[in-house]
């Protein structure tokens, strides 16, 4: 197994623990590959393209540099457990609008559930970047101690 599998395994498996659906089929949903290809990123069998490995390291919120091993830091915090539990409330608040209505259309064709599942991974993508990106403009003397 390469550096660049152990790393992509260690961190898939870190936000599993927080969010059981960080599985190899999520990760390689949100990349756009087939699970296979992922899983032979993780095994070392198969090198990602270098678009691929920019994917990545914004899901996992590392550096490419850590990625590939190029560097022992991730210079990007992982989020905190907290920050998981609030975008977990967010979901479960959106998922609840989209199910309590049965009025939501779609080109003006009522919405599938595998079109409502992608909506909220799309949600759910742009709700983790949101944070990311704005945790970058609090000033440090309003960040909590463990940022």
């Amino acid at each position: 197994m390469t550096l660049l599998g152990k790393r992509l395994k260690q961190l898939r498996e870190e936000r599993k623990k927080v969010n059981s659906k960080y599985t190899q089929g999520y990760v390689a949903n949100l990349i756009g590959v087939a699970r296979v290809t992922y899983t032979a990123y993780e095994n070392g069998t198969k090198q990602p393209p270098i678009e691929t490995v920019n994917k990545l390291a914004d899901i996992f919120e590392v550096t490419t540099d850590y990625l590939q091993g190029r560097s022992d830091s991730s210079q990007v915090p992982i989020r905190m457990e907290k920050d998981e539990k609030d975008i977990a409330k967010r979901m479960e608040k959106i998922r609840q609008d989209l199910s309590e209505d049965d009025g939501y259309m779609l080109m003006g064709e009522p919405i599938s559930e595998e079109a409502k599942e992608s909506i909220l991974d799309a949600m759910e993508y742009a709700i983790r970047q949101a944070t990311r990106i704005n945790k970058k403009y609090i000033p440090k003397k309003y960040r909590d101690k463990q940022d």
